[in-house]
Protein backbone atom coordinates (compact mmCIF):
# COMPACT_ATOMS: atom_id res chain seq x y z
CA UNK A 1 0.00 0.00 0.00
CA UNK A 2 1.75 3.27 -1.36
CA UNK A 3 0.39 5.37 1.50
CA UNK A 4 2.23 8.58 1.82
CA UNK A 5 5.15 6.76 1.16
CA UNK A 6 6.53 7.70 -2.19
CA UNK A 7 7.61 10.84 -3.52
CA UNK A 8 4.93 11.57 -6.26
CA UNK A 9 2.33 10.46 -3.32
CA UNK A 10 4.14 13.60 -1.32
CA UNK A 11 3.80 15.89 -3.45
CA UNK A 12 0.23 15.37 -4.16
CA UNK A 13 -0.77 15.60 -0.86
CA UNK A 14 1.89 19.05 -0.67
CA UNK A 15 -0.67 20.34 -3.57
CA UNK A 16 -4.03 19.31 -2.53
CA UNK A 17 -3.33 20.67 1.50
CA UNK A 18 -1.95 23.77 0.15
CA UNK A 19 -4.75 24.34 -2.52
CA UNK A 20 -7.62 23.89 0.07
CA UNK A 21 -5.68 26.43 2.23
CA UNK A 22 -4.89 24.05 4.89
CA UNK A 23 -0.91 23.75 5.93
CA UNK A 24 0.70 20.56 5.24
CA UNK A 25 2.47 18.88 8.25
CA UNK A 26 5.97 18.66 8.13
CA UNK A 27 8.16 16.95 10.79
CA UNK A 28 9.74 19.15 13.33
CA UNK A 29 12.18 17.17 14.42
CA UNK A 30 13.82 14.00 13.09
CA UNK A 31 12.80 12.24 16.00
CA UNK A 32 9.07 13.07 15.22
CA UNK A 33 9.60 12.12 11.06
CA UNK A 34 10.95 8.88 12.50
CA UNK A 35 7.69 7.96 14.55
CA UNK A 36 5.73 9.17 11.99
CA UNK A 37 7.38 6.39 9.39
CA UNK A 38 6.80 4.01 11.78
CA UNK A 39 3.46 4.30 12.22
CA UNK A 40 3.02 4.29 8.34
CA UNK A 41 4.91 1.14 8.10
CA UNK A 42 2.66 -0.41 11.19
CA UNK A 43 -0.90 0.61 9.22
CA UNK A 44 0.64 0.06 5.59
CA UNK A 45 -0.43 -4.07 5.79
CA UNK A 46 -4.15 -3.84 7.57
CA UNK A 47 -4.64 -0.69 5.31
CA UNK A 48 -4.35 -2.49 2.05
CA UNK A 49 -6.94 -5.49 3.98
CA UNK A 50 -9.23 -3.30 4.78
CA UNK A 51 -9.68 -0.92 1.64
CA UNK A 52 -9.59 -4.19 -0.28
CA UNK A 53 -13.49 -4.53 0.01
CA UNK A 54 -13.67 -0.96 -0.73
CA UNK A 55 -11.14 -0.72 -3.98
CA UNK A 56 -13.47 -3.89 -5.55
CA UNK A 57 -16.93 -3.08 -4.79
CA UNK A 58 -16.51 0.76 -4.63
CA UNK A 59 -19.27 1.48 -7.43
CA UNK A 60 -21.41 -0.99 -5.56
CA UNK A 61 -20.85 0.58 -2.24
CA UNK A 62 -21.97 3.81 -3.40
CA UNK A 63 -25.43 2.48 -4.81
CA UNK A 64 -26.17 1.34 -1.43
CA UNK A 65 -26.69 5.08 -0.59
CA UNK A 66 -29.26 5.09 -3.14
CA UNK A 67 -30.59 1.50 -2.36
CA UNK A 68 -31.37 2.37 0.90
CA UNK A 69 -32.22 6.32 0.73
CA UNK A 70 -34.37 6.52 4.14
CA UNK A 71 -31.45 4.89 6.16
CA UNK A 72 -29.23 7.31 4.26
CA UNK A 73 -31.14 10.27 4.75
CA UNK A 74 -32.02 9.26 8.74
CA UNK A 75 -28.47 8.99 9.51
CA UNK A 76 -27.42 12.79 7.69
CA UNK A 77 -30.85 14.30 9.19
CA UNK A 78 -28.49 12.73 12.44
CA UNK A 79 -25.25 14.43 11.68
CA UNK A 80 -26.56 17.91 10.73
CA UNK A 81 -28.94 17.80 14.22
CA UNK A 82 -25.66 18.37 15.84
CA UNK A 83 -23.33 19.82 13.83
CA UNK A 84 -21.75 23.27 14.92
CA UNK A 85 -21.35 26.35 12.71
CA UNK A 86 -17.62 25.67 10.63
CA UNK A 87 -15.48 27.21 7.76
CA UNK A 88 -12.36 24.63 7.86
CA UNK A 89 -14.22 21.03 7.73
CA UNK A 90 -12.89 17.78 6.81
CA UNK A 91 -13.98 14.19 6.85
CA UNK A 92 -11.91 11.50 8.09
CA UNK A 93 -13.11 8.53 5.50
CA UNK A 94 -14.78 10.81 3.11
CA UNK A 95 -15.28 7.68 0.91
CA UNK A 96 -17.67 8.21 -2.18
CA UNK A 97 -18.63 11.66 -0.49
CA UNK A 98 -22.06 11.24 -0.02
CA UNK A 99 -22.25 12.69 3.65
CA UNK A 100 -19.94 15.58 2.66
CA UNK A 101 -21.80 16.69 -0.94
CA UNK A 102 -24.93 17.61 0.89
CA UNK A 103 -22.96 19.38 4.25
CA UNK A 104 -21.07 21.15 1.74
CA UNK A 105 -17.70 19.75 2.91
CA UNK A 106 -15.30 19.94 -0.02
CA UNK A 107 -12.23 18.00 1.51
CA UNK A 108 -11.82 14.77 2.71
CA UNK A 109 -8.58 11.71 3.54
CA UNK A 110 -9.93 8.59 1.93
CA UNK A 111 -7.45 5.25 1.56
CA UNK A 112 -9.18 3.90 -0.57
CA UNK A 113 -8.12 4.29 -4.50
CA UNK A 114 -11.08 3.75 -6.14
CA UNK A 115 -13.77 5.06 -3.54
CA UNK A 116 -10.90 8.37 -3.61
CA UNK A 117 -11.93 8.94 -7.26
CA UNK A 118 -15.93 8.98 -6.98
CA UNK A 119 -15.58 11.48 -4.71
CA UNK A 120 -13.40 13.53 -6.72
CA UNK A 121 -15.86 13.20 -9.44
CA UNK A 122 -18.36 14.59 -7.14
CA UNK A 123 -16.10 17.97 -6.78
CA UNK A 124 -14.64 16.85 -3.52
CA UNK A 125 -10.68 17.32 -3.01
CA UNK A 126 -9.75 13.92 -1.31
CA UNK A 127 -5.90 13.31 0.07
CA UNK A 128 -4.91 10.11 0.15
CA UNK A 129 -4.27 9.43 3.70
CA UNK A 130 -5.18 7.40 6.86
CA UNK A 131 -6.11 8.50 10.09
CA UNK A 132 -3.67 7.74 12.38
CA UNK A 133 -1.36 10.14 10.21
CA UNK A 134 -2.92 13.01 8.92
CA UNK A 135 -0.88 15.28 6.60
CA UNK A 136 -2.20 18.35 7.69
CA UNK A 137 -0.46 20.62 10.42
CA UNK A 138 -1.77 21.41 13.78
CA UNK A 139 -4.79 23.42 14.11
CA UNK A 140 -5.72 23.68 10.65
CA UNK A 141 -9.95 22.68 11.33
CA UNK A 142 -12.73 23.83 13.30
CA UNK A 143 -14.79 20.35 11.97
CA UNK A 144 -13.41 16.93 12.28
CA UNK A 145 -16.22 14.97 11.03
CA UNK A 146 -15.80 11.16 10.83
CA UNK A 147 -19.09 8.77 9.88
CA UNK A 148 -19.19 5.22 10.22
CA UNK A 149 -15.09 5.47 9.88
CA UNK A 150 -14.51 4.48 13.46
CA UNK A 151 -15.38 0.99 13.25
CA UNK A 152 -12.38 0.67 10.42
CA UNK A 153 -9.74 2.35 11.82
CA UNK A 154 -6.75 0.15 13.29
CA UNK A 155 -5.88 2.37 16.24
CA UNK A 156 -8.66 4.60 17.15
CA UNK A 157 -6.94 6.06 19.79
CA UNK A 158 -4.16 6.87 17.55
CA UNK A 159 -6.23 8.54 15.49
CA UNK A 160 -8.56 10.39 17.75
CA UNK A 161 -5.14 11.80 19.22
CA UNK A 162 -4.31 13.02 15.42
CA UNK A 163 -8.20 14.31 14.87
CA UNK A 164 -7.26 16.39 18.45
CA UNK A 165 -3.81 17.69 16.91
CA UNK A 166 -5.60 19.15 13.60
CA UNK A 167 -8.21 20.93 15.58
CA UNK A 168 -8.26 24.15 16.36
CA UNK A 169 -9.35 25.48 20.16
CA UNK A 170 -12.82 25.21 20.47
CA UNK A 171 -13.11 22.72 17.27
CA UNK A 172 -15.40 20.34 17.02
CA UNK A 173 -14.92 16.77 16.85
CA UNK A 174 -18.31 14.59 15.21
CA UNK A 175 -18.53 10.98 15.13
CA UNK A 176 -21.12 8.83 13.34
CA UNK A 177 -21.19 5.00 14.02
CA UNK A 178 -23.29 1.71 14.76
CA UNK A 179 -23.82 1.52 18.09
CA UNK A 180 -22.97 -2.23 19.39
CA UNK A 181 -24.47 -1.67 22.39
CA UNK A 182 -28.38 -1.61 21.01
CA UNK A 183 -30.39 -4.18 20.40
CA UNK A 184 -30.20 -3.71 16.82
CA UNK A 185 -26.67 -2.82 17.42
CA UNK A 186 -26.14 -6.61 18.25
CA UNK A 187 -28.33 -7.30 15.32
CA UNK A 188 -26.11 -5.67 13.36
CA UNK A 189 -23.48 -7.56 14.60
CA UNK A 190 -24.06 -10.83 14.09
CA UNK A 191 -24.87 -10.29 10.29
CA UNK A 192 -21.78 -8.39 9.31
CA UNK A 193 -19.76 -11.57 8.69
CA UNK A 194 -21.97 -11.54 5.58
CA UNK A 195 -21.59 -8.06 3.97
CA UNK A 196 -18.53 -6.93 1.72
CA UNK A 197 -17.78 -4.41 3.78
CA UNK A 198 -18.36 -4.67 7.43
CA UNK A 199 -16.90 -8.32 8.15
CA UNK A 200 -13.82 -6.39 9.27
CA UNK A 201 -15.25 -3.64 11.47
CA UNK A 202 -15.24 -3.72 15.21
CA UNK A 203 -18.32 -2.07 16.01
CA UNK A 204 -18.12 0.04 19.70
CA UNK A 205 -21.08 0.61 21.88
CA UNK A 206 -21.71 4.26 22.40
CA UNK A 207 -20.47 4.58 25.88
CA UNK A 208 -17.30 3.45 24.44
CA UNK A 209 -16.54 5.46 21.84
CA UNK A 210 -17.64 8.52 24.63
CA UNK A 211 -15.13 7.25 26.88
CA UNK A 212 -12.26 7.08 24.10
CA UNK A 213 -13.45 10.40 22.94
CA UNK A 214 -12.79 12.22 26.87
CA UNK A 215 -9.37 9.72 26.91
CA UNK A 216 -8.16 11.76 23.60
CA UNK A 217 -8.47 15.12 25.13
CA UNK A 218 -12.48 15.56 23.89
CA UNK A 219 -14.86 17.55 26.30
CA UNK A 220 -18.77 19.27 26.23
CA UNK A 221 -20.63 15.91 24.70
CA UNK A 222 -23.84 16.03 22.80
CA UNK A 223 -25.47 12.83 20.95
CA UNK A 224 -28.13 11.88 19.15
CA UNK A 225 -29.59 8.55 17.86
CA UNK A 226 -31.47 7.44 14.69
CA UNK A 227 -32.75 4.10 13.02
CA UNK A 228 -35.17 2.49 15.53
CA UNK A 229 -37.36 -0.41 13.64
CA UNK A 230 -35.98 -3.31 13.16
CA UNK A 231 -34.07 -3.37 9.61
CA UNK A 232 -36.48 -5.93 7.88
CA UNK A 233 -38.92 -3.28 8.37
CA UNK A 234 -36.74 -0.24 7.21
CA UNK A 235 -39.79 2.08 5.58
CA UNK A 236 -39.78 4.95 3.12
CA UNK A 237 -40.28 7.85 5.46
CA UNK A 238 -36.89 8.53 7.46
CA UNK A 239 -36.82 7.65 11.05
CA UNK A 240 -36.63 10.46 13.64
CA UNK A 241 -33.90 11.83 15.40
CA UNK A 242 -33.85 12.07 19.08
CA UNK A 243 -31.47 13.20 21.48
CA UNK A 244 -29.23 10.65 23.71
CA UNK A 245 -28.32 7.06 23.36
CA UNK A 246 -29.20 3.69 24.20
CA UNK A 247 -31.93 2.30 21.48
CA UNK A 248 -31.02 3.68 17.97
CA UNK A 249 -29.02 1.62 15.72
CA UNK A 250 -26.83 4.87 14.49
CA UNK A 251 -25.42 7.14 16.78
CA UNK A 252 -23.95 10.82 16.49
CA UNK A 253 -21.41 12.27 18.74
CA UNK A 254 -19.92 16.03 19.15
CA UNK A 255 -17.26 16.66 21.38
CA UNK A 256 -14.89 19.66 21.36
CA UNK A 257 -11.62 20.54 21.56
CA UNK A 258 -10.43 22.88 24.76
Amino acid sequence: MEVASNHSLQLAVLAVTAAAGHPPRTPATAAEANVRRSILKKFQEAVLVRTGPFDEHAVEYDRWFDDHRTVFLSELEAVKSVLPEYSKPIEIGVGTGRFVQPLGIALGIEPSKAMHKIAQRQGIEVVEAIAEDLPFGAGSFDLVLLVTTICFLDDVNQALKEAFRVLINGGHIVVGFIDRGTKLGREFETRKRDSKFYRLARFRSAVEILDLLAGSGFEDFESVQTIFDPMPEWGEIPSLVESGHGKGLFVVVRGRKG
